[in-house]
């Protein structure tokens, strides 16, 4: 299978599993979102929704986290991980927000990639979730199954994102990011399948004999 039969056929199969894609981190508006997508780092999605309504809670906008103490975050985000790091982001990102952004989450990407806490993946989630804008937000889970798919040979998930992009029509990025997270969550998990066990990886790969290693993102 070509490569550009291998995309039209991964498009095709996604659209026909997920043809609706909802967030699956639980927010109100931006900021709330931006939050859990922070909090989302090293941590999975069921764990963070069950933390943020505490969180939220305690403060929802940019002008009430930032009265709160740092010890007061930490307290309620312990079970995601990296509670002393994330803490200290969110609450000096909720003072910039204030400070330069009229507490308003800024739908631009360099302003959001600026924020403490906030790399590129979390500011393209943002930008597509919040304010679709096409994005392609890349981690471990997408560039891995981007390399079984043989859509990148990319060494990390900068490159594996340009390949995306490259590939894949502007119109769909943002649908696709999430479409892929739910089958590789499903479906091609980095334990369930080795390349060679799942529909679309036996689909575009039918003779692979040995496990498709990825090159780490």
């Amino acid at each position: 299978m070509l490569k550009a039969e291998r995309v039209d056929f991964v498009l095709q199969r996604l659209q026909a599993l997920y043809p609706k894609t909802p967030v699956p981190l639980d927010h109100s508006d931006p900021y709330t979102l931006l939050i859990s997508v922070l909090l989302s780092a090293q941590c999975t999605d069921k764990r963070v929704n069950q933390v943020t309504p505490a969180l939220f809670r305690l403060a929802d906008n940019p002008k009430d986290m930032a009265a709160r103490e740092v010890r007061q975050i930490r307290g309620i985000i312990k079970p995601c991980g990296l509670s002393p790091q994330k803490s200290k982001a969110i609450k000096r990102l909720s003072e910039i927000l204030l400070e330069e952004h009229g507490g308003e989450v800024p739908a631009d990407m360099e302003a959001l990639e600026r924020l403490p806490g906030v790399g590129h993946k979390t500011a393209s989630v943002v930008m597509s979730q919040a304010f679709g804008v096409p994005a392609f937000p890349v981690d471990t889970h997408i560039h891995r199954l981007a390399q079984r798919w043989g859509l990148t040979n990319g060494r990390n998930v900068v490159q594996t994102e340009r390949d995306l992009k490259r590939l894949f029509p502007e119109k769909y990025w943002n649908r696709l990011h999430l479409q892929i997270i739910f089958y590789g969550r499903e479906h091609c998990s980095a334990r369930g399948c080795d390349g060679r066990v799942c529909e679309i990886c036996r689909t575009c790969y039918p003779l692979r004999k040995h496990p498709k290693k990825t090159t780490k993102a």
